[in-house]
């Protein structure tokens, strides 16, 4: 089976220097390498070729056959590194917290260890300001809005 570590040291490598990172990295039994980025100003398919390619370059078919799938996060993918909520700073998220609580909030500021969000409110609540730290949260979605 395809070491991950040394899957995750080549993309890293490959992305060193730019804005891009790895958001997850999946190797099934079977070796097929499931690499998901992102970027601080969004991903386009060039992105996602140049680290194939880079990765790609890096591994040896003959040692042993693998298939490979470099994708970005998409935009109903969840968040889950504390530098994806930055840049989107402004937008609707669907948040799912730990204690089993879930809400619908604007992100207003995005920390290293916390967010704050901004509820809507309803006709029996105010809007509340919530600062959530990452280890409260379960789950955590843009809200797509068309």
């Amino acid at each position: 089976m395809i070491d991950k570590l040394k899957v995750l040291e080549l993309a890293h490598d490959a992305l060193e220097g730019s804005d891009k990172y790895v958001v997850n990295l999946k190797i099934t039994s079977d070796n097929r390498i499931f690499v998901d980025i992102d970027g601080d100003n969004g991903i386009n398919i060039d992105d996602c070729i140049e680290l194939s390619r880079a990765i790609e370059g890096q591994l040896d078919r003959e040692v042993e056959d693998f298939e490979l799938n470099v994708s970005s996060a998409g935009a109903d993918s969840p968040l889950k590194m504390p530098r994806q909520y930055k840049r989107h700073v402004g937008r609707r998220l669907e948040i799912k917290l730990k204690d089993g609580r879930e809400m619908e909030a604007t992100l207003q500021e995005a920390e290293d260890d916390h967010i704050v969000v901004r509820t809507k409110g309803t006709k029996k609540t105010a809007p509340e300001t919530l600062t959530l730290p990452f280890a409260d949260i379960m789950s955590a979605h843009v809200v797509i809005a068309f």
